[in-house]
């Protein structure tokens, strides 16, 4: 007789590392079933729709690895960690907005500040829904379960800042009833000049399936777009009206953002480790960004009080890309 097996004290992935698992591994790695066999990604329905559009735009991506499930989060973050972390961040938010509301801080802003806003500023929850739409298709399409979790993450990251400015249009309208916060956010995204660029470029993202050219399109393109323009240069701005409650908010929320860099760096270097990728992932940068250029142009000329906005952010855009190793 065959000497009975011992029993693993871990998951199989993770016994051969000599060391006890952290609680990251053990709760984020290898958790994609339908990564098992790459012509089969569906128990049921080999020859579907959908495991024909998993086949096409995930395992026959022109931006391959051996062992996509090798990728890890920087931060190492699981959902109870992040929802400590969130915790403290929305504590010190709804600090700052008790604070300033006590004070009667939003009464106190200039008309043409105000006016900015309404333009601006409250209509870029339609942006941050497509964000958290884009980081959602990420978590379905994703090669590895500890890339998912990170675009998890970026999604409910987008979906809480969507709702804190849902919460400051309410804010701004109680304090000043006349000027139309709450009324034309979605006409103004629609038709506004000043949103169109970031319309084209979100509504192409949202449409691009391959699954890799759509998170550089996201995170190397459009979401720093939007963090450096509408959250850096538009809360400088705040600043220099005297909008302070503003300002504060965009940097808590450029918290979230660095977070997003760095498993989109983390990422990225994962990928150039295969150096046939390397020019795919540049090539489509240069696809991408000429788009984020005319928003970031169409968008920046409106901040009022900064005439560099649209030069600042490209420029930070660029640099972010060149640290990527995907810029010129």
């Amino acid at each position: 007789m065959s000497a009975p097996m011992k029993p693993l004290k871990t998951w199989g992935h993770l016994a051969a590392r000599r060391r006890k698992p952290s609680e990251y591994e053990i709760v984020s790695t290898k958790l994609l079933w339908h990564t098992r066999d790459a012509e089969q990604p569906w128990d049921v329905g080999h020859t579907g729709f959908m495991a024909d559009f998993y086949r096409k735009y995930r395992n026959q991506s022109p931006v391959t690895h051996e062992d996509w499930d090798g990728f890890r989060d920087p931060d190492e973050l699981v959902y109870r960690t992040y929802n400590i972390l969130q915790d403290g961040q929305e504590t010190y938010v709804e600090g700052l907005l008790d604070q300033h509301n006590s004070e009667g801080h939003d009464k106190g802003l200039a008309p043409e500040w105000t006016a900015a806003l309404v333009q601006l500023y409250t209509p870029s929850r339609y942006l941050l829904h497509t964000i958290q739409m884009a980081s959602a298709y990420l978590v379905h399409m994703s090669p590895a379960s500890t890339i998912a979790n990170c675009a998890a993450f970026q999604a409910a990251d987008s979906l809480r800042w969507l709702s804190n400015v849902a919460y400051r249009t309410a804010e701004l309208g109680l304090a000043h009833p006349s000027i139309g916060f709450g009324e034309r956010e979605r006409e103004l995204w629609e038709e506004l000049p000043v949103w169109q660029g970031f319309r084209e470029l979100m509504e192409r993202q949202l449409t691009t399936f391959d699954w890799a050219e759509a998170f550089v399109a996201l995170n190397v393109v459009a979401k720093p777009a939007f963090d450096e323009l509408v959250l850096r240069q538009l809360g400088l701005s705040a600043r220099r009206h005297g909008d302070t409650l503003h300002a504060l908010l965009a940097e808590a929320a450029l918290r979230d953002s660095e977070r997003s860099r760095r498993w989109t760096s983390a990422l990225v270097a994962h990928m150039s480790e295969v150096d046939a990728n390397l020019p795919q992932l540049t090539e489509w940068v240069a696809k991408w960004q000429p788009l984020a250029d005319t928003a970031i142009r169409a968008y920046g000329e409106e901040i009022p009080e900064n005439a560099e906005a649209a030069d600042n952010a490209i420029g930070a855009v660029k640099a972010f890309q060149r640290q990527l190793g995907l810029g010129s």
